[in-house]
């Protein structure tokens, strides 16, 4: 089988799939009509979100077994057309979701312990303590959207800090336990002091906070957003900080990154500015599901579902 690799992922997947004798072929370097046409004999892909494998593009690839996504996400995939062409799609979830339940976790302490401000006045010889003094997570409740494996991830780890922890997911039923409480979005709506959307991106959660949510939202509450930029509109955050129904937010992803994630679109300025601008909000660069150890797991993940699929017979 002939495996082309659009993306940089980690070598662990190349390896174990040229041990078990796929052809392996490095086309990263390529783009435009080059790196379209170069696929069509393929009969794996392994991308992230350098192309959109939609159905024009999926006719084309008449040898086609198998897409492999390092990571979660799969919009750049036209799943329904794949599946019915008969080919399957392994993504990673398991490989990042501890690094985004971490990232999360990481991002509300700063926010509530003013870390960003506090090291940035002591660096500029300002020692400023009682405007420092933070709150904790301890006692909140928590409301996470979308229980799958980074929302899972995440409850397990708030679990040590003594909160309220609620959990919502439209295709999900049954699984709450003695630390997570399975509730309606309603109830999130109504007794959250932090929601965290954890959601994948498709046309049904597009703008899923939006100005209607916010309004639903019965206390002033935290935000916070790891899953994608085009889940939340950036308008319905502006207008909740400005009048603090939003005490605060956490992003790490924004609706106007380009589509791999590798830049900022310019026609966005003036929000990013707001944003930025803003003490009660922390930012990172679409990075919370990246890590040293889960740069290995996407890809080691994905070489377990792939071989466990194709054996070395069949390659």
């Amino acid at each position: 089988m002939k495996i082309l690799f659009i993306d940089t992922v980690h070598p662990i997947l190349w390896d174990r799939l040229k041990a078990h004798n796929f052809k392996c072929i490095d086309i990263t370097n390529l783009t435009g009509d080059e790196l379209l046409n170069s696929i069509y004999t393929a009969h794996g892909l392994v991308i992230r979100s350098k192309i959109t494998l939609d159905k024009t593009v999926l006719e084309k690839c008449e040898n086609l077994k198998f897409i492999a996504r390092s990571g979660s996400g799969l919009e750049n995939i036209d799943v329904e057309f794949a599946n019915a062409k008969g080919v399957k799609i392994f993504n990673s979830p398991e490989g990042n979701r501890t690094a985004v339940a971490e990232h999360v976790i990481g991002m509300l302490l700063s926010l509530f312990n003013n870390l960003k401000q506090g090291d940035e006045e002591v660096k500029q010889g300002i020692w400023r303590r009682e405007e420092n003094r933070g709150i904790e997570i301890e006692g909140k409740t928590i409301g996470i959207i979308g229980y799958g494996n980074t929302g899972m991830a995440l409850a397990k780890r708030l679990s040590s800090f003594d909160c309220n922890i609620l959990a919502y997911d439209k295709y999900k039923t049954n699984f709450g336990s003695a630390t997570v409480k399975e509730v309606s979005l309603n109830e999130i709506q109504g007794e959250a002091d932090i929601i965290s959307f954890h959601v994948p991106y498709n046309p049904e959660t597009y703008y899923y906070f939006d100005d209607s949510f916010l309004n639903s939202v019965k206390k002033k509450f935290f935000l916070v957003n790891t899953s994608r930029g085009k889940v939340v509109d950036t308008k319905a955050v502006i207008d909740g900080l400005k009048s603090k129904k939003i005490l605060g937010a956490c992003i790490d992803v924004l609706e106007f990154e380009s589509s791999s994630f590798e830049k900022i679109n310019p026609g966005f300025k003036r929000s990013l500015n707001f944003l930025r601008n803003q003490e009660n909000v922390i930012l990172s660069p679409h990075v919370a599901g990246w890590t040293v150890e889960s740069y290995f797991k996407l890809s080691n993940v994905l070489a377990d579902k792939i071989l466990a699929q194709f054996s070395a017979s069949k390659a």
